[in-house]
């Protein structure tokens, strides 16, 4: 006999966030993705309770498409952005488009769009689309301190990822690099001394040359778990052996230090990530905080 999903009857209802009975409470609806439905790696329409939402994917940031079709061939976007919208659709069709959506707070939004955790009806459980997403190097780990439930799991699941090398931790993934994968190294200053918002230039990221050749990095961009980015101006290197520093805040540039420009800090003491980013959509190097696996 096929597994029947649980409450199925029940277009909402709530219990434990967590699939062991953990956490905080959450709301549940029971919904159906239709043909085509699929954005993109981390947003999809869901069809509930006689309406039908774009739903923001809780926990986690794909890489940005550029061009968005039901047809899977037609799909443009920067590396890593098309396998993991292929890859939210295929797990949406396993589940022949029976998926759960969830949030501590019904009314959680980004923009135009529900903010939800979702869930696939496959092999007869339901299967969280976040947490495989991460794992599987689809997506970073996007935190939120309003739908806090996900964040330690999928923050564990994401190092993880990296440290297996997956997907998108795979430093020459998208091809070979302009630089051996292992030359460049990065640590990030993401408390400030004081109160961050008084000292935003105490939040910074500090990119080192380890190799033996100078290390091009023009075109390079720096991000954090949102889609906001820096990018290096042209022509930017760094010597063997020596390194730059980007603030975060406002400054005059030498050819050593960089300022993003922000008037208050960006990273989230509890728990966020910097990337560093080749032109070609490689993840040269990284921080995710705070540290919960091979620490």
């Amino acid at each position: 006999m096929a597994a029947v999903a649980p409450a199925a009857a029940q277009a909402r209802y709530s219990g434990p966030c967590l699939p062991n009975g953990s956490g905080p409470q959450c709301n549940f609806w029971n919904g159906t993705v239709p043909h085509g439905g699929v954005g993109d790696g981390d947003t999809l329409t869901v069809n509930y309770e006689g309406k039908s939402e774009r739903v923001r994917v809780t926990g986690i940031q794909a890489m940005e498409m550029t061009r968005y079709s039901s047809y899977p061939d037609r799909r443009r976007g920067e590396c890593h952005s098309v396998a993991a919208t292929n890859r939210l659709e295929s797990l949406v069709k396993q589940a022949r488009g029976r998926v759960r959506i969830a949030a501590q707070n019904p009314n959680a939004r980004t923009g135009s769009r529900i903010r939800r955790s979702l869930a696939v009806w496959i092999d007869g459980r339901w299967q969280d689309v976040g947490r495989k997403l991460v794992d599987e190097g689809h997506a970073l780990w996007l935190p939120n301190s309003g739908e806090y439930a996900w964040n330690q799991t999928l923050a564990t699941l994401s190092q993880r990822a990296a440290a297996a090398g997956r997907r998108i931790w795979d430093r020459d993934f998208c091809g070979a690099g302009p630089s051996a994968p292992d030359q460049v190294r990065m640590s990030l200053r993401y408390d400030a001394e004081g109160a961050d918002q008084d000292n935003v230039n105490g939040e910074y990221a500090v990119i080192r040359n380890a190799g033996t050749r100078p290390m091009g990095i023009g075109g390079w961009y720096f991000r954090d778990s949102s889609l906001r980015r820096y990018h290096f101006p042209a022509g930017t290197s760094v010597a063997p052996g020596k390194s730059v520093t980007l603030h975060m805040g406002k400054g005059n540039r030498t050819s050593t230090l960089f300022f993003w420009g922000y008037d208050k800090p960006l990273f989230e003491n509890s728990g966020d990530g910097g990337y560093l980013f080749d032109p070609q959509g490689d993840l040269r190097a990284w921080v995710v905080y705070p540290c919960r696996f091979a620490c």
